[in-house]
Formats: C-alpha cells, sequence, structure tokens
C-alpha cells in the first residue's frame, strides 16, 4: 500500500493511501485528521473540510494542484509539506534551498562503485563521492579486518576487561567503569551529548564526503566496528540519506567530534536527514522511506563512528582539488592578460628558470610559453607590438612563474597531507587485532590536515592577489592603453569599474581568512584535551579561500577577454582564441552597461567545471610531445633581438 509523509507544522506524519487515485485534496485532509487527533484544541482547526491549505513536495518545493490524483503527482514514501492558510512555514522544516546541491530534481543513483579499502581512496575520488558519481562498496579484504577486528572487540566485553572507550567512560571520566549492562547507552549517550555544534548544515555533497571517509577509516579494521553496522553506513550512503551536520563546532582534537557525532545521530534515526527524495526530514522517516533501519550502537562503536579528522580532511580534499585546477587556469587566464597587455614572453625562456629549478615555477613557465610560442601559435596582437618602447613588463606578468609556481608547488605538499590522511586510521583506541590488544594513542589530533590547510589558503591567495593587480592594469588606461574600465563612452558607462571593486574586496577578505587557525589552541574536556588543532576551521576558511580566487580570477578572465574586443581585428594565439570562444559562448561582449553579477557567475562556472583549462590543455599537451624544453629555447612572441627593417625603434623589453 503506498504511504505518504506529510509535514505539518512541527510533526511529520505518515499517511497511508489504499487508493492512488485520490487527489491532493484528499492526502491533505487525511494528514490534518491525524494531526488534529491528539491535540486538545484540535490545533485551531474547526473543521477539516473547511481548511484552507497548501501543498508541496519537498524535493524541490514544487507546489502541488489539490485536484490532481496522488499518482500522477507523487511517488509512493514521497515527502510533501502542509502549510495551512495564515500559518508561516515552520522553523523545524528546513527547505532544501535550489542550486544549493547537485543531488537534488536531477539526482539518479550512479550504477558504478567505487571499492573502498581504507588504504587507496585519493582526494578526488572523494570528491567523486561527494558528487554522487559512485556507490560504495567494501574490498573482500577489508571485510576480513573489520571482522577480526570486531571479534576482539567482543572477547574483551566478555571477559569484561577494563578499556578506554569500551568499558569506561570518556575524557575526564576515563577511570569510571561503566557495567556491561550500560555499555549500549554509554554510546548512544555519547553520540547524543557530543551532537552540540551549530551553525548552517554541511552541504549533501560534503556530507556526503564525510560518510564516505568515516566508512573508508573504518574498512581498516582497527576501530572494532561491527560488519552490521557499516554496512548499514554504506546502505544509507549508496541511499544519500544524510545526517544534519553543522559546520562549526570542531576544535580537531580529539577528532571533529561534534559533526562526527551529528553524522553518526541521523544513522541512529534521531535528529534531521536528507536525501534527494525527501529534502530534510526526521531520519527516522528518512531511512525508513528507503527502508533501511537506524543503526543500533554495539560496545566502542559510539567511539568509532565519531573519533578522528574526517571533517578536516574531506572539507580539505575538496579545497585542494579545487585549488589545483584554479591554479592550472590561472596560468591560462594570466597568458591571456599578458597578451592584452601586450607583454613578452622573453621572460619564459626556460634557461631563466633552470637557474631557480624549483618544479612549479618550471611547470608555469612552461605553460605561458606552450599558450604563447609564436612558432607554434603566430599571434597578430604580438606582431602588431614587436617594436614598442618599453623596457619590460610589470612583476605581475613577467613573474608569474615564481608566484605562481610556489602555489602549484604547495599544492602538491598539501595534496600528499591530505591523500595520507584520508587513508589513516585516526581512531582511539586503536584495535590491533593480530597483536590481540587495545592501544590508546594520538592520531585524531588534526595538527597534519589543519597545518597543511592554512598553507593552502596563504598560498592560493597569492593567485588572487597578483590576479586582482592585472585587473587593475586591464581597467587602467594609462596602463593598459585600453579604454577606461574596458568600456565606450565611459562616464555615460562604468563598465569594469565596481566589478574590479569587487575583486579588491575579496582579495582583502583572503588577506584576514589567511591568518592561520592552526596556531591557536583552546584546551579542553577539563584540560583533558589541553592541546587542539583548530582544523576544522582551517578547513572552512580555506574552501573560502579557494571561492574568492575563483571569482577574482572570473573577474580578470572577463577582463581580458573584454580587451581582446578593443584590438580586434587582430587575433591572438589559436589556444587563447579557444578560450576566448569559450568565454563567448557564455558572456556577450561588453558593448554597454548592463547587469553584470551574472556574468561573473557564468566565467566562475567554467572555472569550476574546468573548461578553460579542457579548451586549452591539448595544446598545451602537443607542445610538450612537441618541444623539448631543454634543447630548443622559446623564440619570443614579440621583441625581436634583430635589427628590425622598419625605421621604428627597436623594442627593448628585457
Amino acid at each position: 500500500m503506498p504511504r505518504f509523509t506529510v509535514h505539518i507544522r512541527d510533526e511529520w506524519l505518515a499517511v497511508p493511501c489504499r487508493d492512488a487515485t485520490n487527489t491532493i485534496q484528499w492526502l491533505g485532509q487525511e494528514a490534518l485528521k491525524r494531526y488534529i487527533k491528539n491535540k486538545p484544541d484540535n490545533g485551531g482547526i474547526k473543521d477539516v473540510k473547511d481548511a484552507q491549505f497548501v501543498v508541496r513536495r519537498c524535493q524541490g518545493l514544487g507546489l502541488l494542484d489539490t485536484d490532481d490524483t496522488i499518482e500522477d503527482v507523487l511517488e509512493d514514501n514521497d515527502f510533501v509539506v502542509l502549510a495551512v492558510q495564515g500559518d508561516t512555514m515552520s522553523t523545524d522544516f528546513i527547505p532544501c534551498q535550489p542550486g544549493v546541491s547537485h543531488l537534488t530534481a536531477a539526482y539518479k543513483e550512479s550504477a558504478e562503485f567505487l571499492s573502498l579499502d581504507g588504504n587507496s581512496l585519493t582526494s578526488t575520488g572523494l570528491v567523486n563521492l561527494g558528487r554522487g558519481l559512485y556507490k560504495i562498496k567494501l574490498t573482500l579484504e577489508a571485510e576480513k579486518k573489520v571482522v577480526k577486528s570486531r571479534e576482539l572487540l567482543d572477547t574483551i566485553v566478555k571477559e569484561n576487561k577494563v578499556v578506554y572507550g569500551i568499558t569506561t567512560g570518556f575524557g575526564k571520566f576515563a577511570r569510571t567503569v561503566i557495567p556491561v549492562s550500560k555499555l549500549k547507552e554509554l554510546q548512544e549517550n555519547l553520540v547524543r551529548s557530543h551532537s552540540a555544534g551549530v551553525g548552517n548544515p554541511l552541504s549533501p555533497e560534503r556530507t556526503r564526503m564525510l560518510l564516505a571517509l568515516r566508512i573508508n577509516v573504518l574498512a581498516k579494521g582497527y576501530s572494532g566496528i561491527s560488519p552490521e553496522t557499516l554496512h548499514q553506513m554504506i546502505q544509507a550512503f549508496n541511499a544519500s540519506c544524510l545526517s544534519f551536520v553543522p559546520e562549526k563546532g570542531t576544535v580537531g582534537a580529539s577528532g571533529d567530534l561534534a559533526p562526527l557525532s551529528h553524522l553518526a545521530l541521523g544513522l541512529m534515526g534521531e535528529g534531521k536527514m536528507w536525501s534527494p527524495k525527501s529534502g530534510w526530514a526526521d531520519a527516522k522517516y528518512v531511512l525508513e522511506a528507503h527502508g533501511l533501519k537506524p543503526i543500533s550502537l554495539k560496545p566502542k562503536e559510539g567511539l568509532a563512528l565519531i573519533n578522528g579528522t574526517q571533517m578536516i580532511t574531506s572539507l580539505g580534499a575538496e579545497a585542494v582539488e579545487r585549488a589545483e585546477a584554479i591554479a592550472r587556469q590561472a596560468d591560462i587566464i594570466a597568458a591571456l592578460t599578458l597578451e592584452v597587455l601586450k607583454g613578452t614572453t622573453k621572460a619564459f625562456d626556460s634557461d631563466i628558470h633552470k637557474l631557480r629549478p624549483h618544479p612549479g615555477q618550471i611547470e608555469v613557465a612552461l605553460r605561458f610559453r606552450s599558450l604563447l610560442d609564436s612558432d607554434h601559435h603566430p599571434s597578430e596582437i604580438a606582431e602588431s607590438h614587436r617594436f614598442c618602447d618599453r623596457v619590460q613588463d610589470a612583476y605581475t606578468m613577467r613573474c608569474c612563474p615564481q608566484v605562481h609556481g610556489i602555489t602549484n608547488d604547495t599544492i602538491n605538499f598539501v595534496k600528499n597531507i591530505i591523500n595520507t590522511e584520508i587513508n589513516s586510521a585516526t581512531d582511539n583506541p586503536m584495535v590491533f587485532s593480530e597483536r590481540g590488544e587495545t592501544i590508546s594513542g594520538g592520531n585524531f589530533h588534526g595538527e597534519y590536515p589543519a597545518k597543511a590547510l592554512d598553507f593552502l589558503a596563504i598560498a592560493v591567495h597569492e593567485l588572487a592577489s597578483i590576479s586582482e593587480r592585472r585587473i587593475e592594469r586591464l581597467c587602467n588606461p594609462s596602463l593598459s592603453e585600453l579604454p577606461a574600465f574596458l568600456v565606450n563612452e565611459g562616464g555615460l558607462n562604468s563598465g569594469f569599474m565596481i566589478a574590479h571593486c569587487t575583486a579588491a574586496s575579496l582579495v582583502s577578505e583572503n588577506k584576514v581568512l589567511c591568518h592561520p587557525s592552526s596556531v591557536d589552541s583552546l584546551s579542553t574536556s577539563a584540560a583533558t584535551e589541553d592541546h587542539v588543532s583548530m582544523g576544522g576551521w582551517a578547513a572552512r576558511k580555506a574552501l573560502r579561500v579557494v571561492e574568492h580566487v575563483e571569482q577574482v580570477l572570473a573577474i580578470e578572465l572577463l577582463a581580458a577577454c573584454q580587451g581582446i574586443e578593443f584590438l580586434r581585428p587582430l587575433r591572438t594565439t589559436t589556444p587563447l582564441e579557444k578560450v576566448y570562444e569559450l568565454v563567448r559562448s557564455v558572456v556577450k561582449p561588453w558593448m554597454k552597461d548592463r547587469f553584470m553579477s551574472p556574468d561573473i557567475e557564468a566565467a566562475h562556472r567554467l572555472l569550476l567545471d574546468q573548461k578553460v583549462w579542457n579548451v586549452a590543455k591539448p595544446y598545451i599537451d602537443k607542445y610538450n610531445t612537441e618541444v623539448i624544453p631543454e634543447s630548443r629555447p622559446v623564440s619570443p612572441t614579440a621583441f625581436s633581438l634583430e635589427p628590425p627593417v622598419s625605421p621604428r625603434k627597436r623594442c627593448r623589453h628585457e
């Protein structure tokens, strides 16, 4: 028999439906009957038949016509919200905002699986799990390790041994021994009391990452989780049943206790949960609608679910992946700006960078050559200023390999730390089945990812800092030889004036956000946890810094493309023309003032989807296979050293 879950004011009600040809009006009235049944004053509703209400699907908040039949507009086990006329929407109901998540109405469960063993997951794989590209399954070897680990724990409980977190309290209460009859309650109390986070919930994608990473760590077989509980977690992940996890509340030691407790609480059928099918609803209803049962915690399992650095690390994985993507595209955007500002490629000569052989610096210089080398990609813009009288370029163009380079090297360093942390056992105590003992340690301390993510924020910020200065050069006619603020009829039109201000404001915000959170520590848990990492804030602000960098570079990309409009009919190199065409496929030229935010958002989306990189990458790869920088110095795209045929003054650039 079909059944529907209806939210009215502050309650969720299950409404069975024997006849799916009944109308939405009938469903609303049936739900109201159940709502007022136990209300002394009928909930203020005198007559259900006369009640005026509107009904929406929780998924997408689509308004339902009360005359439509149930079978036409709803699916079995659908979630709906009913608002009685005169009511405001209950504060207990948290709508899934359109556009916040990719896991909404268009979401379809993946048919592909990613096997987890606790040893081989990468930051790229974790981000893809968050995006819903894969379901999860365990390897056979991981299954065996989990079973052996649990068998040892069951033996400890059976023999009444005193072991921290299994038969004792936690933190300051580590010396308090708990009776066997209360061990289940001990674990449940732990999760409930530690679910003390505040703030907005993590997005569905980030909650999927958090859950997937905790599953991966448990799959290592050193936490003592039971196979039954671990499989229930995997089933919840595969159905995208995701707990309400507030983003604030962790100090990063002993692990991310508050957020991981909220994650576990939903799996226990308590608190709130979200799924693409239900939107936000009571966890027990969401699980039930997907044919799942709440987990029932066994000894030590509460601790196994909440002790570790998975909040820091999962957010850090997204931050480092996005940082890597924007760093590659920053080189392309800067190369486009250099063309518009009529700069030289001599500063990217391979012999210069051999003398300071940092890997990132060499890589960035090679990318610039691959996009600007006149022997491979003739540029009419470069030819137009071959014999100018400028001496050399500003640092914001000339020093891109040195500035962008250290960002690349830092990203690689951080990615190595994050990938190690992704596959690390961070529980306490650790369960060593092969040794037949448990050992208390400090792997839960988040200092490694916290420090790494503070480094990441500082390094990636510089991409925005130098980009904002290039935007200034593009907009300033005394520096660019282009119209002020890249628009005709200046004064009547303001062009990129305030877009540059936006970039400046984001760079300024980043300067504050780059203050390292991991230099701070506050003693907690009655001085038991007397040094902490503050890694949760390090991860969240690193993500915010990366987003700001993306937005600043989106503005530079738009400004550089607008600059090209004033150099037409001259054309730039083939790869950069392809980038220009990509941008113009979503943003038209700026002929006169218009609403600019949508243009910035469209350019930002191109960068998020790595489309700028995907357009340029084939040309970069081809150049790398055809040119050996060590044996063939690049020909400059401008400023020949040979005596000019023209009587004009030879360029003294470099």
